[in-house]
């Protein structure tokens, strides 16, 4: 269970560790996770087409969802980090939250069985998982403004990450997007991922308001 939590700089910093670091666990880890919440939703959702539970399953799934979580289980405290990775704010990295907590999910698998690894991962989303139910979803704005134009113009927007703000472990990203050649939407967030789809939000606003 330990090498759940060895990231990959506290062995370039201590060579005589004796394991690897969590990057395998992580694999490992990330398939299990895939496929319980793809079973989950396909059990939950019997109406929902392909599409919508790709998409939901990929708002389950990505680096901010599990970044939260990780951060809610307090995974950052357990992390082996070399000097410098901690100097910089390794521990509450959302890159290093969601690869431990998959490679955690990875070593629950293999210590005690896909069971209770469906049973932690149900767990820990099931709040989402209950928004989902009552229609909380969240909107999908990239894709909305993707098929708007493809289908309006027959070209793909295109996102400019235009500024980087804060230090590593708090960085604020701003993102515009382009329609040919002018920016219709701007947004920020916590990763590059979320601020496309807030500047996606913006720009969904003028072109449902435009086509409407």
């Amino acid at each position: 269970m330990e090498l759940a939590f060895v990231h990959q700089s506290y062995l370039n910093e201590n060579p005589g560790f004796v394991g690897c670091s969590n990057e395998r666990l992580e694999f490992l880890g990330d398939a299990i996770l895939n496929f319980i919440v793809a079973e989950k939703l396909y059990e939950e959702f019997p109406e929902l087409p392909e599409g919508d539970l790709t998409q939901i399953r990929a708002s389950l799934v990505c680096r901010d969802t599990l970044a939260e979580i990780g951060s809610s289980l307090k995974i950052g405290a357990w992390l082996l980090l070399g000097q410098g990775e901690e100097a910089s704010g390794g521990r509450e990295r959302p890159s290093n939250l969601e690869n431990a907590l998959e490679a955690l999910i990875g070593a629950i698998y293999l210590e005690w069985g896909l069971a209770r690894a469906r049973k932690f991962i149900l767990g820990q989303l099931k709040p989402r998982l209950n928004n989902i139910k009552a229609g909380k979803r969240a909107q999908n704005y990239k894709a909305l403004v993707q098929e708007c134009v493809q289908g309006q113009k027959k070209i793909t927007p295109v996102y400019r990450l235009v500024e980087t703000a804060g230090p590593d472990h708090s960085k604020q990203f701003t993102v515009e997007i382009m329609i040919e050649g002018k920016v219709v939407g701007k947004g920020t967030g916590k990763s590059k991922k979320g601020a496309e789809n807030q500047a996606a939000r913006a720009a969904w606003g003028k072109l449902r308001y435009s086509h409407g």
